[in-house]
């Protein structure tokens, strides 16, 4: 665990995965599923790392851990989702991007909508990956995003419905957003083979194999 500055002046903790040459790796803010930052999520993030990413995951729940469900959500609506965006996700951007390199948002669940306010609202991105998640209409538009983005979607999820993952689609088409989505015939959370039961070992493989290589394309030189 380290801590960074936020852009507010304030501290904020977070797990910084570093690959062997972390002096010329780009960086990744990498942000949890509702559970917080437990042990699936730090594996993720050091897979990231050996692939060649620094990776910081803001610990945006200040040290707890939801171990079920009810928990989680709990923690989830407490969150203050503009806070974590443009404070936490902001500042390890900016620590990453010390460097010099270019910096790319990647999240899951919860996470996943918080990396669209990040693609949207923050230019301290260069590429984002939302994993089946989204924020409300209200947040912002799609259309405004610049960036390069991929998105990870299940075509059965009961959490963040794929009609609403169509219409962002639609409005980031019109507005001739760089993007690519992935659509696959699994649950939410198809990628945590400890979440909620729907893990899918094909569709978690091919949608990290496209991650890894989404990133090493927008965020190299």
């Amino acid at each position: 665990m380290i801590e960074f500055t936020r852009p507010d002046g304030a501290k904020a903790p977070g797990y910084l995965a570093e690959p062997a040459d972390p002096k010329n790796a780009p960086g990744v803010v990498m942000l949890e599923e509702w559970w917080g930052v437990n042990d699936q999520i730090i594996e993720t993030a050091e897979r990231m790392a050996a692939a060649g990413f620094r990776v910081l995951i803001p610990d945006l729940y200040r040290g707890r851990v939801a171990a079920t469900g009810d928990e989680a959500n709990h923690l989830m609506q407490g969150l203050d989702f503009t806070d974590a965006a443009m404070q936490d996700a902001r500042g390890a951007a900016q620590y990453l991007a010390a460097n010099g390199k270019k910096v790319g948002a990647i999240g899951f669940c919860m996470g996943g909508a918080l990396t669209l306010l990040c693609a949207m609202h923050l230019p301290e991105f260069s590429a984002a990956i939302p994993f089946y998640g989204f924020p409300p209409e209200e947040a912002g538009d799609p259309g405004t995003i610049t960036i390069p983005l991929q998105g990870h979607w299940a075509l059965n999820d009961e959490f963040f419905p794929i009609a609403r993952v169509n219409a962002i689609e639609a409005r980031l088409r019109e507005k001739h957003v760089p993007y690519e989505f992935h659509r696959y015939d699994a649950g939410h959370a198809f990628s945590n083979p400890g979440g909620i039961g729907n893990f899918n070992e094909a569709a978690a493989k091919l949608a990290w194999d496209r991650s890894i290589e989404f990133f090493h394309r927008t965020l190299a030189g």
